[in-house]
């Protein structure tokens, strides 16, 4: 869920003279490779290797080179124009959570796109990326007006890219299966403290209470927390990165499920700690919505901005469903030092709170 810590910044842990044990055989083999094609690169195999913290799914790994011989001469490299490419091992227990191969498939499709890093090879149990020259947005940029307004066009744009395999919307189908799941996974005592067995029917009437609100489906990446953002200082670009849970669904959804990330800094002493008081009030929603809808130039009208935002504030009710579920199951599979039970508690709480009020209103 959490993705890599600002990739532009190499001082997150020693840098490695060598591949050493973390980076599998069949990976190295594929670094020699790519490398022995520049013409810059001093030594194919002399790879600096740099750990990124932050990923709570995969290891992720900056991959360097030192430059050839005579090019270290030359007035300083920039950062970017040092060889680098970032490798990415798959964790255990994702088959749990979303199938690997569809995943790879959307990494492929969005790099045709041109929408995020390209692929740049595989190997059994992970890939090699190329690494983007941007630092990961932290949790106060989602409150800076200027960058919110940037994701709100990068969104609108993500949503309307035209992606392979069904268009029909997956939300419903992946709450029944991750309740399916932390059912098997829990013992009575949990299935009990979290109300799982009511779950069923929360899906069932949710699903039926919104299908007649704004209904347009695109693709969604489902996940769009600050960390899953990079952005090009020198340009103002931004990338979205980590498809692992993107799928066509409500859009509505995907950017209630945004909204809700504000409560989140998953950089902070305690990450699993979400502040409410956080969540973008009225006016923040409103600014959100209107650059969303106004990404063909022309300025939404009011019922359409007010039915959107409508829709948004009944779908954070099933963003609380998905990750309260996604903390249960992560709390069994998952050794990463994060407290995903409690992180579970806090997502279920405020579905319990906020549910009457929102299906009422």
């Amino acid at each position: 869920m959490v993705a890599i810590e600002n990739q532009g910044q190499v001082a997150l842990a020693a840098v490695e003279a060598t591949a050493g044990p973390r980076i599998p055989k069949e990976a190295r083999g594929l670094l020699h490779e790519l490398a022995a094609a520049w013409a810059d690169v001093a030594d194919c195999r002399a790879l600096e290797v740099v750990p990124l913290k932050g990923a709570m799914t995969n290891e992720v790994y900056q991959v360097r080179w030192r430059p050839a011989a005579g090019i270290e001469a030359e007035p300083p490299r920039k950062e970017r124009e040092v060889r680098k490419v970032l490798v990415r091992i798959y964790g255990d227990g994702v088959d749990l959570f979303f199938d690997r191969e569809d995943e790879v498939r959307t990494f492929e499709c969005m790099s045709r796109h041109g929408q995020g890093p390209r692929l740049l090879g595989r190997f059994p149990n992970g890939r090699v990326e190329e690494f983007i020259h941007a630092r990961t947005l932290s949790a106060a940029d989602l409150r800076d007006p200027e960058i919110s307004a940037l994701v709100a066009s990068k969104l609108r744009e993500f949503h309307n890219l035209d992606m392979p395999g069904l268009k029909s919307v997956l939300l419903w189908d992946r709450l029944r299966n991750w309740l399916k799941t932390a059912k098997n996974l829990c013992s009575p005592e949990e299935a009990k403290e979290f109300r799982l067995d009511s779950l069923e029917n929360e899906i069932t009437t949710l699903e039926s209470k919104f299908s007649g609100d704004y209904h347009w489906v695109g693709f969604c990446h489902n996940d769009l927390q600050y960390g899953n953002i990079m952005i090009d200082e020198e340009t103002n670009m931004l990338t979205i990165i980590d498809y692992e849970y993107a799928s066509f669904n409500p859009v509505a959804y995907d950017i209630a499920n945004h909204f809700c990330e504000m409560a989140a800094d998953y950089h902070s002493q305690k990450p699993h700690i979400l502040d409410y008081s956080k969540y973008p009030d009225v006016d923040e929603q409103k600014r959100f919505v209107q650059t969303y809808l106004s990404i063909s130039g022309e300025e939404p009208d009011a019922e359409e901005v007010e039915n959107l935002l409508l829709s948004i504030d009944k779908y954070t009710l099933a963003s609380h469903l998905v990750w309260g579920l996604w903390g249960i199951i992560s709390d069994h599979v998952n050794d990463i030092d994060f407290n995903y039970k409690e992180y579970a508690r806090q997502r279920f709480e405020q579905y319990w709170q906020k549910k009457s009020m929102i299906l009422t209103s």
